[in-house]
């Protein structure tokens, strides 16, 4: 049973479609792994903690340098996910670069396809606990996602957002 574990996870950490920094740190009890394609790309001196996973889902998962993913966050690469260096991801954050088309009622949900726009967020950022990302968002360098946020547009640069759906609350600096 224990060798089925750690060839399993040698396995998730050294197949070709990972580039994983060797001075990154990620938690034998982290889910990183390429599903369906795609590739997943980690920089250096990043922190992948317990429980949370990232998976490709036939896109790509692209994270910078000096980034901080937290406890049971979720990050999908459907449409594409760049997030750059310096960002802070808090616990139970999710990130979802697609969303499903829903227009037709005569056939089921799953069965109508999905739009991936992708996401992209800039360097310097913090995104709160249990924040909601989705699809077709640009969230701009040094900005912060308020805690439980769910954001549905793109962020200016330095803003301070917050709310279901996020709001603009300030400016990083003013008063």
């Amino acid at each position: 049973m224990i060798y089925g574990l750690l060839k399993e996870k040698f396995y998730y950490f050294f197949n070709s479609k990972r580039d994983i920094h060797r001075s990154s740190k990620i938690s034998y009890l982290a889910k990183v792994k390429t599903v369906a394609g795609g590739s997943i790309k980690i920089g250096k001196k990043c922190s992948i903690h317990d429980y949370s996973m990232i998976l490709s889902y036939g896109g790509f998962v692209h994270i910078g340098d000096f980034c901080t993913v937290n406890p049971f966050c979720i990050l999908y690469g459907h449409g594409g996910l760049t997030i750059g260096n310096g960002v802070r991801i808090a616990a139970a954050a999710i990130i979802i670069p697609a969303n499903h088309i829903f227009e037709d009622t005569s056939s089921f949900i799953y069965c109508q396809g999905e739009t991936r726009k992708g996401i992209f967020i800039e360097d310097d950022v913090w995104i709160g606990a249990g924040a909601k990302i989705l699809d077709g968002v640009r969230i701009g360098r040094g900005s912060v996602i308020g805690a439980g946020s769910v954001v549905t547009k793109s962020v200016e640069c330095y803003s301070v957002v917050a709310g279901n759906p996020a709001r603009f609350i300030r400016n990083r600096g003013s008063s």
